[in-house]
């Protein structure tokens, strides 16, 4: 009786090793975050560098985890189909938390609060209120909010569906779009950094954006949770956020 207790308690030993084993495992293993780097101060390149305000904070998540990030760049379009697929854990690239899209993924907690504004050439008095933008060429990025949300709230304008970022502003710099509809942030960042066009001071949409990751992995959205809220506590994500937001955002 005493030999079965015995081999029981060992099996049940090696057991718990081989537990212990897979979760340092895990926590060793790399985290896939795709991203499309191509909308500043949140993701860009830079020197051949990614940067931004959420490549520090994924990069901070990262470290409170132990684990290292593995970067995939990818279109906005298909990071949320790149997610249900599994080809990475994570998308963060600026994504706002929408009910259509929480059907399909799982949402962080919101880290950052934006929102969809209007972007004219600076000098454009034809455009004063989002309401203006009615009946124009207006510049959005394709798998955005922008496009749906701009579709139903001004059904006169013609818009102008574009792959990156920067092609969106490109097209009202030149004159080719009357307007271009896009992230708070982004906006704000362009128009510090290069000038040339204005955001309209009536904001159209205030959204709150989120790190999605895949359903299957609950375990993984309540980790970093809680590496978003150890980061806010000691000061790091104040000093992110200082960095990236002080001098480009009202």
């Amino acid at each position: 009786m005493n030999t079965r207790r015995t081999l029981v308690a060992a099996a049940l030993s090696g057991l718990a090793l081989i537990g212990f084993a897979g979760t340092a495992q895990a926590q060793g293993e790399p985290l896939r975050v795709a991203t499309d780097a191509t909308f500043p101060p949140m993701e860009f390149v830079e020197n051949g560098k990614r940067t931004g305000f959420d490549v520090e904070l994924v990069e901070a998540i990262g470290k409170t985890l132990g684990r290292k990030i593995e970067w995939i760049d990818i279109d906005f379009k298909g990071l949320v189909p790149g997610l249900i697929s599994k080809r990475f854990d994570m998308a963060v690239s600026g994504i706002y938390i929408t009910d259509e899209r929480k059907k399909v993924v799982d949402f962080t907690v919101p880290y950052y609060a934006g929102g969809l504004v209007v972007m004219v050439k600076d000098g454009n008095t034809a455009i004063k209120t989002p309401a203006d933008i009615n009946g124009k060429k207006v510049s959005v990025q394709v798998g955005t909010k922008s496009v749906a949300y701009t579709k139903e709230k001004f059904p006169q304008v013609q818009l102008m569906e574009v792959e990156k970022n920067q092609e969106m502003f490109n097209l009202v710099d030149i004159g080719r779009a009357d307007a271009a509809v896009t992230g708070k942030p982004a906006a704000y960042q362009y128009v510090r950094t290069r000038g040339g066009l204005k955001v309209l001071p009536e904001q159209i949409t205030t959204e709150e954006y989120g790190m999605a990751i895949r359903k299957d992995t609950p375990e993984l959205t309540k980790a970093v949770n809680g590496a978003i809220a150890k980061l806010k506590a000691d000061g790091t994500y104040a000093q992110i956020e200082k960095k990236w937001f002080s001098a480009n955002t009202k």
